[in-house]
C-alpha cells in the first residue's frame, strides 16, 4: 500500500507564503498524476492543483497566479507553493496519488492544516 505524507502545513498571516510538501513511498514515475486538494471546515473537498507525470498543470480559479504546483519524480515528492495566501486558504490540505487518472488506483495522504489569520 502506498503512503503519502504531507507536510509544510502551519500558521501564517495574510499575505504569507508556504510550501507543502508530499512523499510518496511509492515510485513517482509509476503514478499518472499527482494532486493537491483541501477541505475546510463544512465545506466539500475541492481540487486546489494537478500536475501529470510528464509536467502538465491545472489549478483552480481561486489560487491561480498565487499557488505553483511541481513533482519531483526522483525524490517521489510532490510540492505546492503558496503565495499571498487569504483567509479564506484555511484548509487542511491533501494530496491524492491517481496512478491512472480515469482507473486508479487512488491513493489520500492524511493531510496537513494550513491556517492563514487576516
Amino acid at each position: 500500500q502506498v503512503q503519502l505524507v504531507e507536510s509544510g502545513g502551519g500558521l501564517v498571516q495574510a499575505g504569507g507564503s508556504l510550501r507543502l510538501s508530499c512523499a510518496s513511498s511509492g515510485s513517482f514515475f509509476d503514478i499518472d498524476v499527482m494532486g493537491w486538494y483541501r477541505q475546510a471546515p463544512g465545506k466539500q473537498r475541492e481540487l486546489v492543483a494537478t500536475i501529470t507525470r510528464e509536467g502538465s498543470t491545472t489549478y483552480a480559479d481561486s489560487v491561480k497566479g498565487r499557488f505553483t504546483i511541481s513533482r519531483d519524480n526522483y525524490k517521489n515528492t510532490v510540492y505546492l507553493q503558496m503565495n499571498s495566501l487569504k483567509p479564506e486558504d484555511t484548509a487542511v490540505y491533501l494530496c491524492k496519488a491517481e496512478y491512472h487518472r480515469v482507473f486508479g488506483p487512488f491513493h489520500w495522504g492524511q493531510g496537513t492544516q494550513v491556517t492563514v489569520s487576516s
